[in-house]
C-alpha cells in the first residue's frame, strides 16, 4: 500500500470520526475556532475548511443548533447539541465501540504473535 492510499483511507475514516467527535464536544457549547484548537491540543488535527461545512450540515439536519454571542468582545457563533444530535451520537458511539472491540479481538488473535 502506498502513502497516497493510506492518506485516502485516512480521509474516509476521519469523516465518521469527526462526526462523533463534534457531537461529543458540543455537549458544552463551543464556537468553531475553539473546537479546532481544542481538538488540536489533544493531538488530532482538523482543518477549519473541514469543520465548518460539517457544522453547517449538522445544523441543517437538526443535530446541532447555533446562536451568536459576544465572547471576548467579539461576536461568535456558538454551537450546541440538540436532542436529535444526542440520539445520533449515542448510536454512532455504539457502532464505534463495537468496531473497536472487533478490531482489537482480531489484532489480538492474529497479530499479537
Amino acid at each position: 500500500m502506498t502513502e497516497p492510499d493510506i492518506g485516502r483511507l485516512e480521509t474516509e475514516m476521519n469523516r465518521g470520526f469527526l462526526h462523533i467527535l463534534v457531537l461529543a464536544l458540543l455537549e458544552k457549547n463551543m464556537y468553531g475556532y475553539s473546537m479546532v484548537k481544542h481538538i488540536g491540543s489533544l493531538g488530532y488535527k482538523v482543518e477549519e475548511n473541514t469543520l465548518y461545512p460539517l457544522l453547517r450540515r449538522l445544523e441543517k439536519n437538526g443535530r446541532i443548533a447555533s446562536k451568536w454571542e459576544l465572547a471576548g468582545g467579539r461576536p461568535r457563533k456558538f454551537y450546541g447539541i440538540t436532542p436529535e444530535g444526542r440520539a445520533l451520537r449515542t448510536g454512532l458511539l455504539e457502532i464505534w465501540r463495537r468496531q473497536g472491540r472487533v478490531l482489537e479481538e482480531i489484532v489480538k488473535e492474529r497479530l499479537a504473535g
